[in-house]
C-alpha cells in the first residue's frame, strides 16, 4: 500500500496506492520472460544453495529497515501477558472440552489439558529464548531461518499462516453461533443458505465477515490500541470464567468423576492431541517482540506467565465441567451452557455465551496482529512479495499484510462450515513447535568456526536419534494398542541421545540475555512430546498437511526461491560478501552469530 511517488532503490514503485509489478516481483529474475526462463533452468543449483544457507541474528534485525518504516515500541510485559491469554483462551475451551470429555477422555480430560499444556509450555521456553535474542516480527520463521535455513523456514511459515487463517475462520463462525445464542436464537439463525453451492460450503455467514472486517480495522489502526481493547475483552472473559468455575463447583457432584479414565491412557493422549488446538496462538506473542520496549525482561514474563495462567484456567474449567455432569451427558457443542441447564441454572447460559464472545474476539484480534507480522517478515526476505512488508508511517503497523490475511480469513469464514474448519486441527502448529525446539538445540551446540567437525557430527547423530526414536514411539503408539516392547528400545534411545548431547558435546553458544533452563533436556522433551501428539492426529489431517505443503513447494520453486536468491546476491554484493553457503570458516567468538549472513531484502525506502 504505497503512499509515495518516488522510485526507491529496490525498484518498488509507490504511486498514490497504485500497485505495479515491481511491488510484487522487483527482482532481476522477473524483469523479462527471458530472465525468468534462465532462472528456472538454474532452479536445482539455486535450491541447493538456499537450502544450505543459514541467516544470522544481525541479518534478521537489519531486515526491519526494509519495511519502509519501523514498528512502534509500545508494549510491556503486562501487554504481552494479556495478549497471550487473549490469543489462547477462546473458542477451544468452550467447544472442544465437551467433545473430548464425552468421546475420548471422560473426566480425565483434565489430564489431557495438562499434557497439552506441558507441551505448549516447553515450546514457550524455546520461543522465549529466540524472541529475546532475535526480537523481530518474524517469529518462528526468523528463528528457523537463522538455524535451519531458508527452505525449512519457508515451509514452516507457510503452514503456520494456514493455521492462523483456518483457525481465525473457525473462531469467526463460532462467534456468529454464540452471538445467536446470546440473543436467544438457534445457533444457525443468522446463516444464509445458498442452495447452488456444495454441502458444507452453502451456509453463508455474513456476520463472520463483518467481525473480521472490524477486527482488521482495529489491528491496522494501532498495536497499542489493539492491546487496550484486548485488556477489556480479556478482563470480562476472565470474570466470566471465574463465574463458571465458582458457580459450577457449587453444583458439583463427586460421583460424576467415577470412572475417572473410562477410555484409558489412549483416550487421554488422543484428546490431548485435539485439545492442543486450544493452546494455539501463544506464538503470536513472540511476533510482537519487535514492538516490545524491553524484550529481555518483558518477553519471558509475558510468554511464560500467560501460558502458566492459561493452563491453570483450562484445567480448572475441565474439572468443573466434569463435576457438574456425568461425562456421558456432556453436550459436545455447548458443554457449559447445557451443564448449567442440567443443574437448573438456565439463566447462566447467557453469561457463558457473553464470555465466549469476548474470548473469541480476543483470539481474532491477537491472531490478526500475529499473522500479519509473520507475513511481513517473510516478505522482507522476498520469499513473499515485498508489498506485504510495508509498514505505515502513521500507525506503525503492517497494513497490507493485515488486510490480506484478514480478507483470506473472512472469505473462508463466509463459505465454510464450522465442522469442516474444526477438522483442520493443530498438525501445522505441532510440526513448527517441534522444529523450533530442534533449532534451539542447533543454536546452542553448533556455531560455524567454533564447533569442531567431530562435535558437529556427534550433534547430527544425536539429533537424528532423538527424532528417529520419537517418531518410532509415536508410530508404535498409533499402530499397537496394547504393545509395550518397542518402548523398551525407543525411550532408552531418546534418553541416551539426549544424554550424549549433554555429556559429550560442549555448548558453542551461551544465551546473552535469557536462556532455556535444563538444555538439552527441555528442548529434546519438547521434540518428543510434539512428535508423539502428531502421531495421535487422524490421517485426513496429514493428507491436508501434505496438500498444502505441496502448494508451498510449487510456489517456492517457481517464485519464492528465485526472488530470495536474487535479493541475497544483491545484498551480498552491497556488503562485499562472498558466497554465503555454510563453509565452516566463521568467527571464533562463542556468542557471535554464524558466518553465513543471508540477505534480508533490498531496501524499499
Amino acid at each position: 500500500m504505497g503512499m509515495e511517488s518516488e522510485v526507491p532503490e529496490s525498484g518498488i514503485r509507490r504511486r498514490n496506492c497504485v500497485c505495479t509489478k515491481d511491488d510484487f516481483l522487483p527482482e532481476e529474475s522477473f524483469k523479462s520472460w527471458g530472465n525468468y526462463a534462465n532462472a528456472l533452468r538454474q532452479t536445482p543449483t539455486r535450491l541447493i544453495e538456499r537450502a544450505l544457507t543459514r541467516s544470522n541474528d544481525e541479518a534478521e534485525l537489519e531486515a526491519k529497515s526494509r519495511s519502509h518504516h519501523e514498528m512502534k515500541k509500545t508494549l510491556t510485559w503486562w501487554d504481552l501477558i494479556w495478549f497471550g491469554m487473549g490469543a489462547v483462551i477462546g473458542a477451544g475451551i468452550f467447544v472442544l472440552t465437551g467433545l473430548e470429555a464425552s468421546q475420548d477422555a471422560g473426566p480425565a480430560v483434565v489430564l489431557s489439558y495438562a499434557v497439552s499444556g506441558v507441551s505448549a509450555l516447553l515450546s514457550v521456553f524455546c520461543y522465549t529464548e529466540f524472541a529475546v535474542e532475535i526480537p523481530v516480527a518474524g517469529g518462528s520463521f526468523a528463528y528457523l531461518r537463522v538455524e535451519l535455513g531458508d527452505f525449512v523456514a519457508f515451509i514452516a511459515a507457510g503452514n503456520i499462516l494456514l493455521e492462523y487463517v483456518i483457525g481465525g475462520a473457525a473462531v469467526a463462525r463460532s462467534w456468529t453461533s454464540y452471538f445467536a445464542t446470546l440473543l436467544n436464537f438457534k445457533p444457525d439463525k443468522f446463516l444464509i443458505t445458498a442452495h447452488g453451492l456444495a454441502k458444507g460450503y452453502n451456509q453463508l455467514d455474513p456476520i463472520a465477515v463483518a467481525v473480521c472486517f472490524i477486527i482488521c480495522i482495529i489491528a491496522i489502526r494501532s498495536t497499542k490500541g489493539s492491546s487496550r481493547l484486548n485488556y477489556v475483552a480479556s478482563i470480562i472473559h476472565i470474570v466470566v470464567i471465574v463465574f463458571i468455575i465458582i458457580c459450577g463447583l457449587i453444583k458439583a457432584d463427586a460421583k460424576n468423576y467415577t470412572p475417572f479414565t473410562p477410555f484409558g491412557a489412549r483416550g487421554i493422549f488422543k484428546a490431548s492431541a485435539v485439545l492442543f488446538f486450544a493452546y494455539v496462538g501463544f506464538d503470536a506473542v513472540s511476533t510482537m517482540a519487535e514492538e516490545t520496549k524491553d524484550p529481555a525482561r518483558d518477553i519471558p514474563i509475558g510468554l511464560v506467565g500467560s501460558m502458566v495462567i492459561t493452563t491453570t484456567v483450562y484445567c480448572l474449567l475441565a474439572i468443573t465441567l466434569c463435576l457438574m455432569q456425568p461425562y456421558q451427558s456432556i453436550d459436545p457443542n455447548a458443554p457449559f451452557s447445557v451443564a448449567f441447564k442440567a443443574v437448573g441454572w438456565s439463566w447462566a447460559q447467557y453469561i457463558v455465551a457473553a464470555g465466549a464472545l469476548k474470548g473469541m474476539t480476543s483470539v481474532l484480534l491477537v491472531g490478526a496482529v500475529g499473522q500479519a507480522r509473520y507475513l511481513t517478515h517473510i516478505a522482507r526476505t522476498h520469499m513473499m512479495p515485498p508489498w506485504f512488508s510495508y509498514v505505515d508511517e502513521k500507525t506503525g503497523t503492517p497494513v497490507n499484510a493485515t488486510a490480506v490475511m484478514m480478507s483470506a480469513t473472512a472469505i473462508i469464514a463466509f463459505f465454510t462450515k464450522l465442522e469442516i474448519l474444526s477438522n483442520l486441527l493443530s498438525i501445522s502448529t505441532l510440526f513448527i513447535f517441534m522444529l523450533v525446539a530442534l533449532a534451539l538445540l542447533v543454536r546452542r551446540y553448533y556455531v560455524s568456526g567454533v564447533t569442531t567437525n567431530a562435535n558437529r557430527n556427534k550433534l547430527i547423530i544425536c539429533l537424528l536419534l532423538i527424532l528417529g526414536s520419537s517418531i518410532a514411539t509415536a508410530a508404535y503408539w498409533g499402530l499397537s494398542e496394547k504393545g509395550w516392547i518397542a518402548y523398551c528400545f525407543t525411550l532408552p534411545i531418546w534418553f541416551s541421545a539426549t544424554a550424549g548431547i549433554c555429556i559429550f558435546i560442549p555448548q558453542a553458544r551461551n544465551p546473552k540475555l535469557w536462556g532455556v533452563p535444563l538444555v538439552p533436556w527441555l528442548p529434546s522433551l519438547s521434540i518428543a512430546i510434539n512428535i508423539f501428539l502428531l502421531g495421535s492426529i487422524d490421517k485426513d489431517s496429514f493428507i491436508r498437511f501434505a496438500g498444502w505443503t505441496g502448494f508451498l513447494l510449487a510456489y517456492y520453486f517457481f517464485f519464492g526461491l528465485h526472488a530470495s536468491y536474487d535479493t541475497a546476491k544483491e545484498f551480498e554484493k552491497s556488503k562485499g560478501w562472498k558466497n554465503n553457503i555454510e563453509e565452516g570458516n566463521g568467527t571464533s567468538n562463542v556468542v557471535v552469530s554464524k558466518d553465513v549472513p543471508i540477505a534480508p531484502v533490498a531496501s524499499v525506502n
